[in-house]
C-alpha cells in the first residue's frame, strides 16, 4: 500500500506539501495540487480519513434535518439525499439523517436543513456549526432553492398561451417565503395579461384539493386552467375534475410544481415545473463544505430555474 512518502517521491515534492494538499488545499498552488493529485492517482493512494479529520479538528459528519412530515409515496427526499451524498462524497464526508429531537446529540461539522417553518428559527439559531437551508427564507440564512416566482410565472404564462381563458392558482396553505414567491409569480403574470386572479389554498394533501373541486364544481367553467404550487395538489385537482366528468386537457388544464414522481403516476400525466432536486442537493453539500472551510463565512443564496415539462394535463400547442 502506497504511503505519504511514496506520493512525495512520485510528485518530487516534500511530505509536508503532500500533507497540505490533503488537509489544507487552499494553501497550495494549483500546479502543486495537480502534481500531487496525479501522483496519488497513479499510486492508488487514499488519505487516512480519520487522521485527516483529527488534523483539521473535524468530525467529517454533516447532519441533515428534514423538519416536515415525509411522505413514503414519493421519492422527493430520496433525490435530495442522493444529491447531498454525491456532493459530500468527494470530500469523504458522511451524511447523518437526524430528527429535531436529536438536534443536540452527537458531533458534526455543519447542518443542512429542509422543511423549515417560522417556528423552527429560534431552534435553528442555537446551532453552533455552519447552517445551510434547502428552501427560500427571509431570515438571512444561506439557502439553495429553485426560483419559485419564475417557476409559477412560467406555468401561468404557458396556460395562457395555450388559450385557457381563466387561470386559477391552487396554493399551499402556509405562511412561508417560498409559497409567497410562487403566488406572486402567478399574480404578476395575470396582471400583466389583464386577467382576473383567483386563488385557493389548502394543506399540501391531494385529498383536500380533490374534495374542493367536487364540492365547488359549479365555479369552474370549461376553458379553465389550474396552476398548482405542488404536484400533490395538482394530482388532487386532476382527480376531482375527472370525478366530475370534466375533460382534461380540452376543457380543463393543470400544471403542477416539483416534477419528481407524482407527475408521472397521474393520468393524464401532469404537466409540471420540474425542479432539479439532485443537482440542488449536490449544491447544498458543496455550499456547506465551503462554509466550513471558510470558518462559517456566509455563502449567500444559489437559485436554480425549474423547467416546464409538458404532458397530458394541458393542451398541445396549435
Amino acid at each position: 500500500m502506497a504511503t505519504l512518502n511514496d506520493v512525495a517521491k512520485k510528485a518530487n515534492v516534500s511530505k509536508m506539501t503532500v500533507s497540505r494538499v490533503i488537509n489544507h488545499p487552499e494553501q497550495v498552488t494549483d500546479e502543486l495540487k495537480t502534481l500531487v493529485i496525479q501522483a496519488m492517482k497513479e499510486l492508488n493512494y487514499r488519505p487516512n480519513t480519520a487522521a485527516r479529520a483529527l488534523v483539521n479538528n473535524r468530525t467529517l459528519v454533516i447532519k441533515f434535518f428534514i423538519l416536515e412530515k415525509m411522505s413514503t409515496t414519493e421519492p422527493y427526499y430520496m433525490n435530495l439525499l442522493t444529491g447531498i451524498a454525491k456532493g459530500l462524497e468527494a470530500e469523504q464526508y458522511s451524511l447523518q439523517l437526524v430528527t429535531q429531537n436529536n438536534f443536540d446529540i452527537g458531533l458534526c461539522d455543519g447542518y443542512i436543513m429542509t422543511g423549515v417553518r417560522q417556528k423552527d428559527y429560534e431552534w435553528i439559531s442555537r446551532a453552533t456549526k455552519p447552517v445551510v437551508l434547502f428552501g427560500e427564507n427571509d431570515r438571512g440564512y444561506d439557502f439553495i432553492d429553485t426560483d419559485n416566482k419564475q417557476g409559477v410565472s412560467a406555468a401561468t404564462q404557458h396556460v395562457l398561451d395555450l388559450g385557457y381563458e381563466k387561470v386559477v392558482y391552487i396554493g399551499i396553505d402556509i405562511n412561508e417565503k417560498f409559497e409567497k414567491s410562487r403566488e406572486s409569480g402567478y399574480k404578476e403574470v395575470m396582471e400583466k395579461n389583464h386577467k382576473e386572479t383567483t386563488a385557493f389554498h389548502f394543506k399540501n394533501h391531494s385529498s383536500l384539493s380533490s374534495q374542493f373541486i367536487e364540492e365547488n364544481w359549479h365555479l369552474f367553467e370549461p376553458n379553465t386552467a389550474f396552476v398548482c404550487s405542488s404536484d400533490r395538489l395538482a394530482l388532487g385537482i386532476e382527480r376531482g375534475i375527472l370525478k366530475m366528468n370534466g375533460s382534461i386537457p380540452n376543457d380543463y388544464g393543470i400544471v403542477g410544481h416539483d416534477g419528481v414522481f407524482l407527475d408521472q403516476i397521474a393520468y393524464p400525466r401532469l404537466t409540471t415545473m420540474r425542479q432539479p432536486v439532485v443537482e440542488m442537493g449536490e449544491a447544498c453539500a458543496k455550499m456547506i463544505l465551503k462554509k466550513i472551510a471558510e470558518n462559517g463565512k456566509s455563502q449567500g443564496n444559489l437559485v436554480f430555474e425549474s423547467t416546464l415539462v409538458e404532458r397530458g394535463s394541458t393542451r398541445k400547442k396549435s
